[in-house]
């Protein structure tokens, strides 16, 4: 589970890190990962205040809001506006100077202040997770280093592969801006599962995976 929940800030980190300059990427990846760890293994030191942020704060009709939710919350919109941001310079780049591949148009400090701020939000849905799945704080500890060590060896191979495959950066897009809607419904008490949001995905990646053999084949033949 700590793997799955783990692609989505992996997406956001190569899609975000694909803006920086090349000598720049590798570094702002292994960052933005490592800032996820240490919060990670932070928050499951904190295991008894974590607990505390599902309890209820405040109540809008009739729907009981708790920390946890307000976080996930926000998350969610910075998630759905940035998503739809960048799908929007990636449909008209002449309006913004810069493309969606390659785009050097950010500093590295604003890019790891948004993988930060994304990686808090889900490391706590992640812990708050694995904290209903177990009461064995070890057991979480190796879950999180498992994750955290798996998404280091994927982020560069999806990132160059984001990178060389510019439909997939939209697909990826979607994706993003998917999480995000999920985020804020399940911030305001709609429960979404999982299963249903990553079967969806799955298909769109299945798709697309025969539209790109399909391309190829075109290409071998012209």
């Amino acid at each position: 589970m700590e793997v799955v929940l783990g692609i989505d800030n992996l997406l956001f980190i190569s899609i975000l890190t694909n803006k920086l300059p090349e000598e720049h990427r590798e570094r702002a990846r292994r960052i933005g990962i490592g800032l996820a760890l240490i919060m990670r293994l932070g928050l499951l030191a904190t295991i008894s205040w974590i607990v505390q942020l599902t309890e209820p704060v405040f109540t809008v009709l009739g729907n009981e809001i708790s920390w946890k939710d307000m976080i996930l919350i926000a998350g969610g919109l910075f998630l759905v506006w940035k998503a739809t941001k960048e799908i929007h310079h990636a449909m008209d780049p002449v309006d913004h100077g810069e493309t969606m591949v390659g785009a050097a148009g950010m500093s590295f400090g604003s890019a790891i202040v948004q993988i930060l701020v994304l990686d808090l939000v889900f490391s706590i849905d992640s812990i708050i997770t694995a904290v209903g799945m177990t009461p064995h704080v070890p057991v979480m500890v190796i879950a999180v280093l498992v994750a955290v060590t798996v998404m280091l060896l994927a982020a560069t191979p999806l990132a160059r592969f984001i990178e060389h495959n510019p439909t997939i950066v939209m697909l990826a897009l979607s994706f993003l801006m998917l999480i995000g809607t999920t985020l804020i419904a399940e911030g305001l008490g709609f429960y979404v599962p999982k299963g249903y949001i990553y079967a969806a995905m799955a298909f769109s990646a299945l798709v697309e995976a025969l539209n790109m053999v399909a391309r190829n084949r075109r290409r071998r033949k012209a």
